[in-house]
C-alpha cells in the first residue's frame, strides 16, 4: 500500500508539473495584454505606450516566459500561487475568500446527485423493462442532454419569477445569517447542478446493477433463502459500487465546469465566477491558480477512488499481488 501511494504521488507530481508548464505557456500566447487592460485609453493623459511598458515591467511581463515560470514556481513552493494583476493580492488569499461558496455549492450538488441518481438507477435495474425503468432512462437522458444554463433559466422563471418561492441571485439576503436564509439561496443552484450530475449516476447505477444481478453468486445467495433486500443490499449493491466510484472521481472536472456556469447565472460568489472575472480582466495568476487547484483536486480524487476500490471489494489488492 505504501509503495503504491509513493508511486502514485510521484506520477501525480510529474503530471501536475507538466500541466503547469502547458497552462503557463498557453496563457502567455492568449490574445490580449494584461498591462493594456489596466491603462484606460480614454481617461489616461500622457504617453500610453510608455505607461503600458512600465506596467509590464512592474508585473514582470517583460521577462522571458521561462523566467516568469520559474518565478511563479518559486512562489508556489513557498505556499503562494503568485499575485493578482488586478488587485495585487495573493492568489491564495483571493481563492480562499471564494472557496467556501464553491464548496457549499459543489457539496450540496454532489449530495443531491448521489441521493437521487444512485437509488433511481438501482430501482430501474430491479424493475427492468417496466414503466419505472423507461421513466428513469428518459430522465437520465434529459439530465445529460439539456444544458445546465437552460435548466437554470427555466428554474429562475418558474420558481423565482412566477412562483416567488426562491431568490434569483446571491448567497445570502442582506443582513441574513440564519440557516434557512442560506438554504433558500442554495436550493435552486444546487438542485440544477445536482440534476445534471444525477444523469450519469442513474445510467451507470442501472447498467452496473444489471450486470451484477446476472452473476452466479447472486443465484447462490437466493438459493440460501436470503430476502430480496439482503441479496440486493448486502451482495449486489456492494459489487456494483466500483463503477460508481470511478464515475464520482471523473465527474469532478464536470462539477467544476457546471459550477462556473451556475455561479455566473446566479451571481454566486464562488471560484467559478472568480475564474470568469479573471478571464475578462486577463488576470493570469488568478486563472492559473484556479486551474491548478482543479487539477490537484482531480488527482487527489482519483487517488482516493483507487483506495476506495480495495475497501469496497476486498478481492482488489492495491500495490501488491492478489
Amino acid at each position: 500500500m505504501i509503495a503504491f501511494l509513493v508511486r502514485r504521488l510521484m506520477i501525480s507530481g510529474v503530471v501536475l508539473a507538466a500541466m503547469s508548464i502547458l497552462l503557463f505557456v498557453l496563457l502567455q500566447v492568449m490574445p490580449g495584454d494584461p498591462a493594456e487592460m489596466m491603462i484606460d485609453p480614454f481617461s489616461f493623459a500622457g504617453n500610453r505606450e510608455e505607461a503600458v511598458a512600465r506596467r509590464r515591467e512592474q508585473l514582470g511581463l517583460d521577462q522571458p516566459v521561462v523566467v516568469q515560470y520559474f518565478r511563479w514556481l518559486g512562489e508556489l513552493l513557498q505556499g503562494n500561487l503568485g499575485y493578482s494583476f488586478s488587485s495585487g493580492r495573493a492568489v491564495s488569499e483571493v481563492m480562499t475568500t471564494r472557496l467556501s461558496g464553491t464548496i457549499r455549492l459543489m457539496g450540496a450538488s454532489m449530495l443531491i446527485a448521489v441521493l437521487v441518481g444512485i437509488p433511481v438507477g438501482i430501482v430501474a435495474a430491479l424493475r427492468r423493462n417496466t414503466a419505472v425503468d423507461y421513466t428513469a432512462s428518459f430522465v437520465s437522458l434529459l439530465a445529460i442532454s439539456v444544458p445546465s444554463f437552460f435548466v437554470a433559466l427555466l428554474g429562475i422563471y418558474v420558481f423565482a419569477l412566477t412562483l416567488g418561492w426562491l431568490p434569483t441571485a446571491g448567497m445570502n439576503s442582506p443582513g441574513g445569517t440564519g440557516l434557512w436564509d442560506s438554504l433558500r439561496y442554495l436550493i435552486l443552484p444546487a438542485s440544477i447542478l445536482g440534476f445534471a450530475l444525477a444523469g450519469p449516476y442513474m445510467r451507470y447505477a442501472r447498467s452496473s446493477m444489471l450486470e451484477v444481478l446476472g452473476q452466479d453468486f447472486l443465484v447462490t445467495a437466493r438459493s440460501k433463502g436470503l430476502s430480496r433486500l439482503q441479496v440486493v443490499g448486502r451482495h449486489a449493491l456492494r459489487n456494483a459500487m466500483i463503477p460508481l466510484v470511478t464515475v464520482a472521481a471523473i465527474q469532478i472536472p464536470s462539477l467544476f465546469a457546471g459550477a462556473v456556469v451556475i455561479e455566473q447565472i446566479f451571481a454566486w460568489p464562488g471560484m467559478g465566477r472568480m475564474a470568469l472575472e479573471a478571464i475578462s480582466a486577463r488576470d493570469y495568476p488568478i486563472l492559473l491558480g484556479f486551474v491548478m487547484a482543479v487539477a490537484i483536486l482531480v488527482v487527489v480524487c482519483n487517488l482516493l477512488a483507487d483506495l476506495a476500490y480495495a475497501i469496497i471489494d476486498p478481492r482488489i489488492r492495491i500495490g501488491g499481488r492478489a
